[in-house]
């Protein structure tokens, strides 16, 4: 019997469902390529060689510098409305962009904070809490997706099975083997915010898209982790599921 043959009818509905947000979340960059001109893999030429020897040590210290901000605003403001933390962050990506590299690089862990409180808000809204320390490491695992730049066609779904490796991972182990992989996502949103006259729009539009992207992936990672709860079935028959769903063709 396969995978599939054990996928009743009305989780393969709830899947299509997180297949749909999958395919949305991974759709949106496009409008920054068509802003700034470019292809995704070249953004990063844009920086400058001591800002790409850096961008893994700056990424690492907005995340903790978000950890730690998030957990201790988690008291005192309530979560936002998904449509709040985009305009939040929009507004925030156009001031960053305004002043060029320096003010892009002081905007990091700001957006990363308001990206992070966001993925903690939709863990709370599937019925998970957020000041759980695993649930706090699946937030971060969100990060470890592939960004709204990269072409994703459901291959690269190793962020959703890394719940498996959760477990006993320190929260600074964790970091370092995210760090990379958000490095260069957050590499290519600083340079689009690097570009001459249109840095403003870019930081803007970027921004936009990197909240939709992480908010829809947060909705993807935490759905699929309440139908593991609801149906039994183990996380990789889930995965795999979800991959086919993700690079089948949509009904029309």
């Amino acid at each position: 019997m396969t995978g599939t043959d054990l996928v009743a009818a009305d989780i393969r509905t709830d899947i299509a469902e997180l297949a749909r947000r999958h395919r949305a979340a991974s759709g949106v960059g496009i409008q920054i390529l068509n802003i700034v001109g470019g292809q995704a893999e070249n953004l990063l030429e844009r920086l400058p060689d001591r800002v790409k020897d850096r961008l893994e040590e700056a990424t690492t210290r907005a995340l903790e510098v978000a950890l730690r901000a998030a957990a201790q605003s988690r008291s005192v403001v309530p979560d936002q409305k998904g449509w709040l933390n985009t305009a939040l962050t929009t507004a925030m990506g156009a001031a960053g962009g305004a002043g060029g590299l320096p003010t892009a690089l002081a905007e990091l862990p700001v957006t990363t904070t308001v990206l992070l409180r966001a993925i903690q808000g939709i863990a709370a809204e599937h019925g998970f809490d957020p000041d759980d320390p695993e649930v706090q490491k699946e937030c971060l695992a969100v990060f470890g997706s592939a960004g709204p730049l990269a072409s994703d066609d459901g291959a690269d779904m190793a962020f959703l099975t890394a719940r498996v490796t959760l477990t006993g991972a320190t929260v600074h182990g964790l970091l370092a083997r995210i760090a990379p992989r958000l490095a260069t996502v957050m590499g290519q949103k600083l340079a689009t915010q690097t570009i001459p006259v249109i840095g403003a729009a870019a930081g803007a539009a970027t921004n936009y898209a990197y909240t939709s992207y992480y908010q829809e992936m947060a909705r993807v990672h935490f759905g699929l982790k309440r139908l593991e709860a609801r149906s039994g079935l183990p996380r990789e028959t889930l995965v795999e599921e979800l991959r086919r769903a993700v690079t089948a063709r949509p009904s029309r």
